[in-house]
This record gives C-alpha cells, sequence and structure tokens, in this order.
C-alpha cells in the first residue's frame, strides 16, 4: 500500500527528478480511468434514454430528457463539497471511496432497466446516485495539481481531465455495443425502432439486453477501486491534507458531505419537476432553481458538526471566494466544460428526436411522430464529439503553455459562438422538414467544430488558472470552478428538451451563443487588454 507523503514539493527540480515525477505518475495513471468510469457513469443516461425510447419504455419525451438533467444537477452540485475533499480528506482516501460508490448507480441502473414497467421514480432516483461520478471531477482535478510543478500543469491536467473525459465517448461506444449481447442475467426486450452501434443499424423487431449499460461497468470499477487503495497517495503537507485524521473519519466526512449535496439536489428537483413527474408540482424556473441549489450547499457545508479541523480547512478553502479570479474563471470555466458536458448529455437524444422523426403539416398543423427511416441512428454519430473534444484537450494544454492561456481561450471562444450559430441554423431547417436527414451532415460538422473548440478551451483554462492561483488556492478553484460549469450537464438537456417540445431547438443554440460572446468579453477584460490584471496567463 502506498505511503502518505511528507514534504511534497513538486517545484523542487532535485526532489521531482529523484522520486517526485515517478510517484506523481502513478498517481495520475490510476486517477485518469477511475474519473473516466465516473464519466461514464454520470452520462449514461443520454444513451440509455435513447434506448429506452426506441424499446417503448412508457415514459414522454420530456421525462428522459429530465433524467439527464437529473443526474447533470446532481453530479454539478456533488461537485461543490468534492471540491474540498482532498484538503479533509486526502486524496488516495478521497479517490478510493468515491470509485466505490459508483457501484451502487451501475448495479441499480442494470437491474431497473430489465423491467420496462419500472416506475419513473426508479429511474430518478438512479440518475440522482449517477451524480457521484460527476462529482469526482473535482476531487480528482484538485488531487493532481498538488502532484505536478506548474511547468507542465497544463498537460497534467489536460491529460487527467481530457482522457478521464473519455469516459463519455467510452460509454457511447461501448453501451451500444453491450446492450446487442446476452453477457449478464436478465431476458432481452424487443426493439420498437431503429437503434444502433458504431458498426451499423439494427433493425426493429432485433432483440437487446438495455440491462447490460448499468452491469458492465462493474467490471471496471471493482478493480480501479483496488487500484486506487494500494498504489494512490495522501499527501499531508500543510498546505494539502493537513488533517485528514483516521481512514474511517475521512471516509465519514466524504460520505456525510456527499449526502448533504444529494439531498440538496433532490430538494432542488422536487421543487422543479411538474407533479406527474414526482415533483412538488410548482414547478419552480430552472434559473431560479439553480442559484438556489448552488447557495444552499456552499452555505449548508459549513454548518456541518464535523469538528474544529474540518471547520478551519473548509474557511481556509473558501478564500478562494474573495478573490475575483475566482468568479472570471468559473464564467469561463463553464463556457467550455459546460458546454462540453451539457452537448455530450443531450446531443444522443436529440439527434433522435430531430433527425429521427419527419415533421409533417397535419390539418395545418406541424406534427413530430412519424418515424423518419431514412434518419440517421442517434448511437452511431453521437459519440464522435465527446471524443474529439476530450481527445484534443491535452492538445489545447500544451499549445497554452506555450502561447498562454487567455490568448488560446480568446479565439477558441469566436469559433463557439459562431458554430453554435451554424448548428442553430440547421436546427431550425431539420425541425420544420420531411426530410430532416437532409440537414444532419452540416448540423454534425458544425458540432463536431463546437465541441473540438471546448475541448481546446479547457485544455486552455486549466493553464490559466494554475498561473493566476497560487498552489494552495489552484486546486479549490480547480474543484470549484468544474462544479459550476457542470451545471452544463443540467442546464443544456433541460433547455434542449423544452425548446425542442416548443418546436422551437434553435432557441437553445442562440441563447448559448450569446453567452459565448460575453465569455469573450470577459476573458478579455481580465486577461488580454493593456492592463490586464494579469496578462495572458
Amino acid at each position: 500500500m502506498a505511503q502518505d507523503l511528507q514534504n511534497w514539493n513538486p517545484e523542487d527540480e532535485q526532489q521531482w527528478q529523484s522520486s517526485g515525477k515517478t510517484i506523481a505518475n502513478r498517481n495520475l495513471w490510476i486517477s485518469i480511468p477511475s474519473l473516466l468510469c465516473g464519466f461514464a457513469v454520470w452520462l449514461y443516461w443520454g444513451i440509455i434514454t435513447v434506448q429506452m425510447l426506441n424499446l417503448g419504455f412508457p415514459f414522454s419525451r420530456p421525462d428522459l430528457f429530465s433524467l439527464m438533467a437529473i443526474a447533470g444537477l446532481s453530479g454539478a452540485t456533488l461537485r461543490i463539497p468534492s471540491s474540498f475533499f482532498i484538503r479533509l480528506a486526502g486524496g488516495r482516501n478521497t479517490v478510493f471511496l468515491t470509485t466505490s460508490l459508483l457501484i451502487l448507480p451501475a448495479l441499480g441502473t442494470g437491474i431497473a432497466l430489465q423491467d420496462p414497467n419500472t416506475p419513473l421514480w426508479h429511474f430518478q432516483l438512479l440518475a440522482l446516485l449517477s451524480g457521484f461520478g460527476g462529482g469526482n471531477f473535482a476531487s480528482s482535478m484538485s488531487n493532481i495539481s498538488f502532484f505536478f510543478p506548474k511547468k507542465v500543469q497544463g498537460y497534467a491536467l489536460g491529460m487527467n481531465a481530457g482522457l478521464g473525459n473519455f469516459g463519455v465517448t467510452t460509454m457511447q461506444i461501448l453501451v451500444p455495443l453491450v446492450m446487442t449481447i446476452a453477457i449478464f442475467s436478465g431476458s432481452s426486450l424487443v426493439l420498437q425502432n431503429v437503434s444502433g452501434t458504431l458498426i451499423g443499424k439494427i433493425e426493429a423487431g432485433s432483440e437487446t439486453w438495455i440491462q447490460n449499460a448499468g452491469y458492465i461497468w462493474l467490471f471496471f470499477l471493482v478493480p480501479l477501486a483496488i487500484a486506487a487503495w494500494i498504489g494512490m497517495n495522501n499527501i499531508v503537507d500543510e498546505h494539502v491534507s493537513p488533517n485528514i485524521g483516521s481512514t474511517i473519519s475521512a471516509f465519514f466526512k466524504i460520505i456525510v458531505m456527499l449526502g448533504l449535496g444529494l439531498s440538496i439536489a433532490a430538494g432542488g428537483l422536487y421543487l422543479m419537476l411538474p407533479e406527474n413527474a414526482n415533483g412538488l408540482g410548482v414547478e419552480l424556473n430552472k434559473w431560479i432553481v439553480l442559484p438556489l441549489v448552488i447557495a444552499a450547499t456552499v452555505f449548508t457545508l459549513k454548518l456541518l458538526p464535523l469538528g474544529r479541523a474540518y471547520k478551519e480547512g473548509l474557511q481556509r478553502q473558501y478564500r478562494i471566494f474573495n478573490n475575483k479570479h475566482t468568479w472570471a474563471m468559473t464564467i469561463i470555466y463553464t463556457m467550455t466544460f459546460g458546454s462540453f458536458i451539457g452537448y455530450s448529455a443531450a446531443l444522443a437524444l436529440s439527434i433522435k428526436v430531430i433527425f429521427g422523426f419527419q415533421h409533417l403539416i397535419v390539418d395545418g398543423v406541424m406534427t413530430h411522430d412519424t418515424v423518419n427511416s431514412n434518419g440517421p441512428s442517434a448511437l452511431m454519430f453521437a459519440w464522435m464529439g465527446p471524443f474529439i473534444g476530450a481527445l484534443i484537450r491535452p492538445i489545447g494544454g500544451k499549445i497554452a503553455d506555450k502561447i498562454g492561456g487567455a490568448l488560446v481561450t480568446q479565439i477558441i471562444s469566436i469559433v463557439m459562438v459562431i458554430s453554435a450559430l451554424g448548428v442553430a441554423y440547421f436546427m431550425k431547417a431539420a425541425y420544420a422538414s420531411a426530410t430532416p436527414e437532409a440537414y444532419f451532415y452540416p448540423f454534425l460538422i458544425l458540432f463536431l467544430i463546437l465541441f473540438a473548440a471546448t475541448g481546446i478551451g479547457n485544455g486552455s483554462t486549466f493553464r490559466t488558472i494554475a498561473m493566476v492561483f497560487d498552489k494552495e488556492q489552484a486546486g479549490p478553484v480547480l474543484g470549484w470552478t468544474s462544479a459550476v460549469a457542470a451545471y452544463g450537464a443540467f442546464i443544456i438537456p433541460k433547455v434542449f428538451g423544452e425548446q425542442i417540445n416548443a418546436t422551437t431547438p434553435e432557441i437553445a443554440l442562440y441563447g448559448f451563443a450569446i453567452f459565448y460572446a460575453v465569455c469573450i468579453v470577459i476573458n478579455w477584460w481580465f486577461y488580454l487588454r493593456k492592463n490586464a490584471y494579469v496578462k495572458n496567463p
């Protein structure tokens, strides 16, 4: 079992070359696949809901979009307490426990999917628990930031985030494939609509084992949890994890803080969801629910009775909120990662709904429920965007290390505005056409460009954060900004679902393009103008 590290200083070149580099890389290469599985379990609802629609599960399209939004809200909310896990509980303890907790939603999802009559609340609960995987990003990035010197922070964090984000692509390729094979227990279901995998279409009437979408991750999660326990390290220095206490107490702090985050996210969903979807029925607006959930989580964490060391550690971490750069980078990071994760969650079902059905005028009314036999299979194409966005992220970090993070961010922001407007044009045209497939490839190409821009920009923002903040604040800031940005996995599916239901899907992209333009101004003001606070970090 790996030992706790004392007097850790990766900026000391002699220590780095003699032993530090080996230790840091070992922790990184255990962290990456653990984070990959976290992303997979968090976002597999984007693929599962497509197949639930193909199998005729008795849920409406808004209900299916809401499952992705529930997982998105939960995962983003759990990133807030997860931002502080490393200081309070240590890196090794955190990665082991948070990886192990992913077994719960993976196993539960496999069981629930075996029966189409499983009630909606059951899937909603499992989507809420899938948020464990989303929360893991904040603690993982914070942990890795302490292991590497600033000269390679862009590369190290880009590798952890970029390859970790490959969990989205891995899931989008692996889940459709395993659903075609009787690997685990349970009977098959019969497709009512055309489905597909990376290698081709699957016709209606074919058998599918949708439960494998959950069970398959157990093969990876168990050995990864063991690897984290044996091979990773806690850094017990003052600026990292000075008062973690016993392993049991570290686990207790993590579980209590995660429980708090889940409870607040569930409360927000109860206020937002309609009564027929197990909500209170007041259907509070998402733009009100979101800040309420964030504020409640941040302030309630301070009230937890977890001892003096906990309160002192949390208060020290909360100093990041007094730094104006925390707020600037939160907005900019939301543009890049928030877009990546939100589009990843919503793309597959959006392709299915917009291009998989003909949009016909019947008795003067536009209808959207006639299956389009020429439509593309969402499961054949949805993986491409997240694949490109994740693959290119380390490259974005390396470019930023050479020419400056803010400059790279500014360039990709302009690309994102143009691409979003182009996607909006083709979505509008497709959703008013009896032959929407005619607009699919221009839509897909522009979306792939948009994904590539989010990946490059994500890498460049890692560089900026590493340069602007000192070593004590950089980790918590990475965690906090990633937490807020992760609400993209809630907002984007929610907005897409609402606008598609209103027959105006292009409005969603118009709104996102406006937000990207605002980010251009903020990035220029803070980091690129003549008297910028920090010049092109």
